[in-house]
């Protein structure tokens, strides 16, 4: 049962897709008179608008600028700019703006489970499926849901009766919704990303902060990364809220961190100052990169606030398994390990996979979105074999090499299609000693060949596997 009422009510819904759909049957269901506008205009976006249509909500298909005539509210999906003219309109119009996440808090009833939230520039999805593999561990009914692909409208809509949820939300969701309160909540790193889409790395943080406006219990911060806990020091929280850090080294009270293989919590135990509570091993944690074990303790901190027991951590971290194209061993091929990790869309994701490794042949390269890697190669550079580039920006990369790591090899692939990986492959299997990595991380988005990242480790793996058949 919703606590919302929108009977009568003109909404306009921006954007169809992943969350623009369940959210235009939501508020039809709501009451309200729903009317979705999209830029596109092709044989997807009709398929999606013809079961709408069935519904009696009307589709306004190739013109996403301008706002229908007596709109009560918009509500919109997540990849539209702030600045996009129908919410500047909209403003215009003293007329509110939702995303489809504030959409969903504002639809939840008496009895609404509790929100354990995360957001951060990379790892947000690991971590929330971790959270949901140990709170599952414990015997509570949750879900990984949110950005994750599951549209938390539908969430709340469900009959399920679920305990706690693990809520993952990107900024682009936090920035549209500023009433929701989490349990918990923990921003894992901030580095530049988006920021063609916020404006400015101010406002990108910013908007990651929000999510610990209002939080009951815990702040989970990144004691590696200060302006996570700068974030925590400027939320306005629910008295009795803690500041939680993470680290990769020995933790101080009121901390989670690593002893010895061990990860351990000196934040919710009796005597904090002087006790520390074994949660799991750094081997509980698949795989076990340095990066993967911050998000395994981030994981544990939002578990612990709720009440999780200690071996409920340690059984959900060993029952968890990562997504595809995350620091994905593929194959050993003649000696060389080969690891997709087609995720490492930005700089910040593809140092943390980087330095997981110890001597690399580095597949880099697409769309840079405005990055720079001059910082990145300079990190980087002792751990590096040789480096294969491919894509649009390829060169931006190239050059950044030339300057921080002129000795290592480069090969520069002229080409763009999509067949330039099993070139790549192969190349960097000519660079690779033995007990090397060829490592995929491109540091860039995909779509200037592929139609997305898990395309683009697909390739990877299928040429990895042909390279495999030919050295039998």
């Amino acid at each position: 049962m919703s606590a919302l009422d929108l009977t009568g009510q003109q909404v306009t819904v921006a954007g169809l897709g992943v969350s623009g759909v369940p959210a235009a049957r939501a508020l039809a269901g709501l009451g309200a008179v729903v009317t979705v506008v999209n830029g596109g205009d092709g044989e997807r976006e009709r398929a999606q608008a013809a079961p709408l249509e069935e519904l009696g909500i009307t589709v306004r298909l190739g013109d996403g600028d301008t706002l229908p005539e007596g709109t009560d509210l918009v509500v919109t999906t997540p990849g539209w700019k702030p600045t996009s003219p129908l919410f500047q309109a909209a403003e215009a119009a003293g007329v509110p703006v939702w995303g489809d996440v504030e959409l969903a808090w504002r639809m939840r009833g008496p009895d609404a489970p509790p929100w354990l939230a995360v957001t951060g520039t990379n790892g947000k999805t690991t971590t929330v499926r971790m959270l949901a593999a140990i709170l599952e561990a414990e015997g509570l009914r949750t879900a990984a849901v949110g950005n994750i692909g599951v549209p938390l409208v539908d969430v709340v809509l469900s009959d399920e009766p679920y305990d706690v949820l693990a809520v993952e939300l990107s900024s682009y969701q936090l920035h549209w919704a500023p009433s929701v309160r989490a349990h918990s909540a923990t921003v894992l790193n901030l580095a530049p990303d988006h920021l063609d889409w916020h404006g400015s790395m101010e406002a990108y943080a910013a908007d990651k902060g929000r999510i610990y406006e209002g939080n009951t219990v815990a702040c989970v911060y990144n004691v590696a990364d200060k302006a996570t806990e700068d974030l925590v020091r400027e939320a306005d929280v629910e008295e009795g809220c803690r500041a939680i850090g993470f680290t990769l080294g020995t933790p101080g009270p009121s901390q989670l961190g690593v002893v010895e293989g061990i990860l351990v919590d000196r934040a919710f135990v009796e005597n904090r100052q002087q006790q520390a509570q074994e949660l799991a091993e750094v081997s509980d944690v698949t795989p076990a990169a340095p990066h993967n074990i911050a998000n395994a303790l981030a994981a544990a901190a939002l578990a612990r606030a709720f009440g999780v027991r200690p071996q409920s951590v340690r059984d959900g971290l060993r029952a968890f398994h990562p997504d595809a194209h995350r620091i994905e061993h593929v194959a050993d091929v003649a000696g060389v390990a080969y690891v997709d990790d087609s995720k490492a869309t930005n700089t910040h994701a593809t140092e943390a996979s980087l330095a997981a490794y110890e001597h690399i042949v580095w597949i880099a390269g697409g769309l840079a979105k405005g990055a720079t890697f001059d910082e990145l190669v300079q990190k980087s550079a002792g751990r590096l074999r040789g480096a294969v580039l491919i894509g649009a920006d390829r060169g931006l990369i190239r050059e950044a090499l030339a300057r921080h790591a002129p000795d290592v090899p480069v090969v520069d692939l002229d080409r763009t299609d999509t067949g330039a990986m099993s070139e790549a492959v192969r190349e960097a299997a000519r660079l690779a000693r033995p007990g090397d990595t060829v490592l995929l991380a491109p540091a860039c988005a995909s779509m200037d060949m592929y139609l997305n990242y898990n395309k683009r480790g697909e390739a990877f793996a299928d040429a990895v596997r042909t390279l495999a058949a030919q050295e039998q």
